[in-house]
């Protein structure tokens, strides 16, 4: 029998309206990658913030060999030696790289000993690849470099079982390779892993023991060895056979609903984010964006609507032009943002006043806002969009990501909008939530035209009709989806390297 180094017995946690995690049982062994596999909302991350000492549970017990233990904090749960990454970063982002890894660490006087830490988180970052310099601040580094940072917190403060809450959510596809190859040097050591996703493909690769939850409840405990497909990983996840793939009727195109002439502009740091990008977008279509992450998407998306500048350039919005600075007319403009925290959700208020921010002033009368009215207006778009909910007065922050992501999609697909421009849709959803939200999708093309920016090249090729390759802010290319042999031609574009069209 494998030798056990925590056990979760009987685990349960409710939140007022929810039961989160219903009686679970875990056994996690050292030197093993454990996948916590589920849809959104399933218990995953509330399971792990119990066993790293962020909630208690309400009934059941964890034991570290053959006696309980009890964790009322984060800090507790280290010092047993769990530590966990959280999906959002915990750094301070003006502070260097090593004073992150030892801030909260008993060691006064840092800067008497900054290099000695230096040199301590070199060697650490050179044992386990994870690349980082030691100097710089934490607003200097990209995502993927700031995770590596949030590791080399555990792994200097001696973590023997590091949680990893969706680490790759933030990565490029080389990136992701990166964190497995680190990952699998950590279990080499004994340490334990556990992976909490819901992307198949990643558990069948990094994997040695899968659980899967289901609404709360473990409805498996498996090896990679005893999976017969992915299909049949699906099914467990989600209690239904998820094919994820959608069909596209033919539709009419109209009227153009989006265009942009020579558009150029910058990032926050003064650098060219975007240049001479031209294109438009017609009712009827799905207009795709494609490219790696950081090449200029994210800032052309807020330029269009009118959230950052334009330094130059001609934007027109149902068939009118835009003024430098003006926002768009939200009734007949969708938006799902990438950010959906900080952007597309206001986390302390309900979910009725998050699912009517676009359309406040038709629940207001005589000049008072009615809360009955709008509840009645929104109620339903809870089942409709299948969000997890308590009720439809809790608070957005009570959300998970994916049903987060959910409420905001059902937000802005219910008003019928004309244009719809869809950030990174289904980013941080599981394959189930995923195939609704395609479905949707393809559902208001026939209405609306679709202005679709993705990283994921799957979705893209899925749900376009026509896609535009971006790379380091410029327009490489566009393709019609009828087109031939123009699949092969979308990876060079993607990586700057422009081949001779075939014809």
């Amino acid at each position: 029998m494998a030798q056990t180094v925590i056990r979760m017995e009987g685990i349960t946690k409710r939140f007022p309206g929810v039961l989160a995690n219903d009686r679970i049982d875990l056994e996690i062994e050292p030197g093993k990658i454990h996948a916590l596999l589920g849809e959104n909302g399933a218990g995953k991350t509330t399971l792990m913030n119990i066993l790293s000492g962020r909630y208690r549970p309400d009934e059941g017990e964890i034991l570290a060999g053959p006696k309980p233990v009890k964790f009322n904090s984060p800090r507790d749960a280290l010092e047993s030696g769990i530590g966990m990454v959280h999906q959002h970063f915990m750094l301070v982002s003006n502070q260097t790289v090593a004073e992150n890894i030892i801030l909260g660490l008993p060691t006064p006087r840092f800067f008497l000993h900054r290099a000695k830490v230096e040199k301590e988180v070199e060697k650490l970052s050179r044992t386990y690849g994870l690349s980082v310099n030691p100097q710089a601040t934490i607003d200097e580094l990209a995502l993927g470099q700031q995770q590596r940072v949030e590791i080399l917190k555990l792994l200097y403060r001696n973590a023997e079982i590091l949680i990893l809450d969706e680490p790759t959510a933030v990565l490029t596809p080389s990136e992701i390779e990166e964190l497995f190859t680190t990952l699998r040097n950590i279990a080499k050591e004994g340490k334990s892993v556990i992976f909490i996703t819901h992307k198949l493909e990643e558990v069948m690769e990094i994997a040695d023991r899968i659980t899967i939850l289901q609404r709360g409840r473990v409805v498996a405990h498996l090896t990679p060895e005893e999976v017969e497909s992915r299909r049949e990983l699906a099914r467990l996840m989600v209690g239904r056979e998820v094919v994820l793939k959608v069909e596209k009727e033919p539709v009419s195109l109209g009227e153009v609903v989006l265009e942009l002439r020579d558009c150029s502009g910058f990032d926050d740091r003064g650098h060219q984010a975007f240049h001479r990008i031209t294109f438009a977008v017609r009712r009827g279509e799905i207009f795709s964006i494609v490219g790696v992450a950081g090449n200029g998407q994210s800032e052309l998306v807020a330029a269009i609507m009118g959230l950052r500048p334009m330094s130059s350039g001609e934007l027109l919005v149902l068939g009118r032009p835009v003024r430098k600075g003006a926002s768009l007319p939200r009734e007949s403009v969708g938006y799902v943002p990438e950010d959906r925290i900080g952007t597309g959700s206001l986390p302390n208020l309900d979910l009725v006043d998050n699912l009517i921010l676009t359309s406040y002033s038709q629940f207001c009368r005589r000049g008072f806002f009615r809360k009955d009215v709008a509840r009645k207006g929104v109620e339903g778009l809870l089942p409709k969009f299948h969000i997890m909910a308590p009720n439809i007065h809790a608070f957005a922050r009570q959300l998970s990501g994916g049903n987060l992501q959910k409420l905001i999609l059902a937000r802005e697909l219910s008003k019928g909008p004309r244009l719809l421009i869809a950030e990174q849709p289904t980013h941080g959803l599981d394959i189930g939530a995923t195939e609704e939200v395609w479905v949707e999708l393809v559902k208001q093309r026939e209405t609306a035209g679709i202005l679709l920016v993705s990283g994921d090249l799957k979705e893209v090729l899925s749900l376009s009709d026509r896609i535009g390759v971006i790379f380091r802010g410029r327009l490489m290319d566009i393709f019609s989806t009828e087109d031939e042999d123009w699949i092969e031609e979308i990876g060079p574009l993607m990586a700057g390297v422009r081949q001779e069209r075939k014809r």
